[in-house]
Order: C-alpha cells, then structure tokens, then sequence
C-alpha cells in the first residue's frame, strides 16, 4: 500500500496540476489553520477582547465554515472549479488584510462580518480542489493525489502557525499585521497561479510555460513577504 501510494506521489510531481495545487492548499492552510485558528484568540486577547469572546467567535467560524462547505460542493457542481478557486483565495486575502484593524475590546459590526465570511471560505476550497484532483489524475488515482495535496496544507498550516508565532515573540505583540500581510501575499500568489495553471492546458509546451509562470509568481509572493 505504501509503494503503491509513493508510485502515485512520483508521476503525479511530474505534473504542473499537482504542485499548482498542492502549493494552493499550502497556502490555505497557512491562512486558515496556521495563522486564524492558532491565533485568533490571542490575537483578540492582545487588543483587549475577552478570552471568552473571541472563542466565541471563533466557534462561529467552525458553524459557518460547514455552510460554506456544503454551498461550495453545490456551486463545484455547476461551475468551473479554477474559477471558484481562484475567487476564494482572493477573498480571503482580501479579508485578511482589515482584520488586524477590526480587532478591538468590542465586537465591531465589519468583524461579524469577517466571521460570517472566513467560516464560509474556510474549507470552501476543499470541493473544487477534490474535483481537480480527478479531472488531471483520473477517478483512480485522484484520492491518493488528494492525501498528498492536503498534506501540504497541513505543512503549511504548521508554517503559519509558527512564523507568526515567532513573529509575536520577537515583537512582544500579536502576530497582527506580519502575519496577515504575508497571508495576503500568498493568497494573491496563489490566485494568479490558479490563473497560470488554467491557461496551461493542452499541448505540453503550454503545460511547461504554465508551471514556469507558476513558479515565478510563488518565488515573487515569497520575497514579497520578506519586506513585511
């Protein structure tokens, strides 16, 4: 079971599709678990809202986040799923960027607003994702291809976690605007990529012009972080 499913790993990394998506999960699990779930709270906590309060609040982020699932399932039914992808990332990191201004001791009317959004775009990126897997990989290989995508968005939500982590330690604050910019940067870089991966379909030549323009766009959202 373990050579088969190593097998699988090997020719599907010979293919842009996988890294195009596997780097996007990477990145939503940095922006979902890595730096919203592990740091909300103290994030919250730091700008003087109550424990309690903003666990609330993250609690309603798990209730919506299953509405925005099931929604997200009905739409990859009817809709090009790059598409999808591609406005949910750009969402998020859009979202992302005012949340460090709307954390305060109270609960302000745009925060409920983020809540309500984040749980609905929490894991809305999983139903499109599955049905890419089995659109590039085929209906036999497409949930082992997936086990290795979504294993780059738990990497990547241990990486979010820990810079910002790292981030709130060497600063004496939360891991605020650092944490979440960089969120934004990648999330921008994971939409034009989801562009570059759509436009490189067919003959080979526009496959390797699509993972070279995916490539440049990851290397350029990664230095970009760098000035944050």
């Amino acid at each position: 079971m373990a050579a088969a499913t190593l097998r699988v790993l090997f020719s599907s990394a010979r293919t842009p599709a996988f890294w195009v998506l596997a780097m996007t999960f990477w990145i939503c699990g940095w922006s979902t678990n890595g730096l919203v779930q592990t740091h909300f709270i103290p994030a919250a906590h730091d700008h003087g809202m109550p424990a309690t309060t903003a666990s609330g609040l993250l609690a309603l982020i798990g209730v919506f986040d299953i509405l925005g699932t099931v929604f997200s399932g009905w739409l990859t039914d009817r809709v090009r799923p790059w598409p999808l992808l591609a406005v949910y990332y750009f969402l998020r990191g859009l979202s992302l960027l005012f949340l460090h201004n709307l954390m305060g001791p109270a609960i302000q009317p745009m925060l409920w607003i983020f809540i309500i959004f984040y749980g609905l775009d929490w894991v809305a990126a999983v139903p499109p994702t599955v049905v890419l897997c089995r659109q590039y990989f085929g209906p036999v290989k497409a949930t082992v291809v997936f086990g290795w995508v979504f294993a780059f968005h738990m990497v990547g939500a241990g990486a979010g976690s820990l810079t910002a982590g790292l981030s709130r330690e060497s600063t004496g604050g939360l891991p605020g605007r650092m944490g979440y910019r960089r969120g934004v940067v990648l999330c921008g870089s994971s939409q034009l990529a989801i562009d570059a991966a759509t436009a490189a379909g067919g003959a080979s030549t526009g496959h390797r012009a699509g993972a070279l323009l995916a490539r440049q766009l990851f290397a350029r959202g990664r230095n970009a972080c760098q000035g944050f």
